[in-house]
Order: structure tokens, then sequence, then C-alpha cells
């Protein structure tokens, strides 16, 4: 397949964005590649000019990160941009002295099914760490986004998580990072 200014959703799952070439590992409808994100074999080095990957590097543990962040930078074309979302460390923790544990499980440990086989999270990241994993992997002009100000801001996604749930005036609970190549 050959796309137009490249834009990838990868470990998009339920969601669809117009416009985006979509990987994920279960097949589903609107997913154009089914394969495991850790690997890019269907785009040619700097063939992407966006990256977009919500709340999915943090299934990947520390020792393969920076493996997988190299083979996204890989696929960028010089100037492209990896988008990222995790789950915001700081901020669960913030909101685990306030509330206790039980609001945080989810989003420390998350727990998806994949294939009939469930997947944890395996790393935690904040603003510090990630942008470490990102320099490391040869990314630079590491930054934070706002969900709003993108051209997927009315996909329904974990990097618009608020605590209260959908009230932009609670806490932020995803970590969201953007970088070049």
């Amino acid at each position: 397949m050959t796309y137009p200014e490249v834009k990838v959703h990868l470990g998009c799952g339920d969601r669809y964005i117009p416009g985006f070439v979509h990987v994920d590992v279960v097949e589903r409808e609107h997913v154009d590649w089914v394969h495991d994100v850790r690997t890019l074999p269907m785009f040619s080095d700097g063939e992407v000019g966006l990256i977009y990957a919500s709340h999915v590097l943090e299934y990947f543990d520390w020792f393969e990160v920076i493996g997988v962040l190299r083979e996204w930078n890989r696929v960028l074309k010089a100037g492209g941009t990896l988008r990222l979302a995790v789950p915001d460390f700081e901020a669960l923790v913030w909101l685990y002295n306030k509330h206790g544990i039980a609001l945080v499980l989810g989003a420390i440990y998350g727990r998806i099914e994949v294939n009939g086989e469930a997947i944890y999270h395996r790393m935690a990241y904040d603003y510090p760490s990630l942008a470490l994993v990102l320099r490391l992997a040869g990314f630079k002009n590491i930054r934070l986004w706002d969900w709003r100000e993108t051209e997927h801001a009315e996909i329904d996604d974990c990097s618009r998580a608020y605590y209260p749930h959908m009230d932009e005036t609670g806490v932020h609970l995803s970590l969201n990072v953007e970088a070049t190549k």
C-alpha cells in the first residue's frame, strides 16, 4: 500500500482517525495492518510524517522500549513527529495520595486482552523518564502536547482522560508528549 502524506495510528484499537493508517495487533474493520507495533516492516525508512500512539508505550518494558522507539524513529521522515500519550504516573501518585489505590489500579496495571491473551502495562512514566527514553532513541524537540490542538481532537481516547471522568477541570491523567526525528 502507498499512502500520500503518511500519518500512522499505532495500537489504534477501536479508534478510527480519518486520514491515518491504522496498525493494531487485533483485526478490526478499520485496521490497515494487523501487526505487533514493535516493528513496522510495512513502512520504509523515512516514509511517515506523523506517528500517533495513545496508551501503547506502557505495554513495553524498560529493556525493549528503546528498541521500539528506534524502530518508530526509523520510519519517520526527517522532522517527522512522534505523538505519544501514556498514563501520567505523577498524576496517578497525586490521585493515590488523595483517594487511595482503587482509583489508580487500572491506569497503573492496565489489562487488555489481545487474541485471547491478557497483557498488562510493563512501565510507568513521568515526564523526565519519558523524555529520557525518547532522547535515547534519537528523538529531539521533546514537549507536551494538548489533545484539543490536534487533528484527532474529536477522537475520544485515553489522551483526554481526566478524573473525574471527562471533567476537564479535574486531574488530567494522560501524559501527552511529542518529539521529532
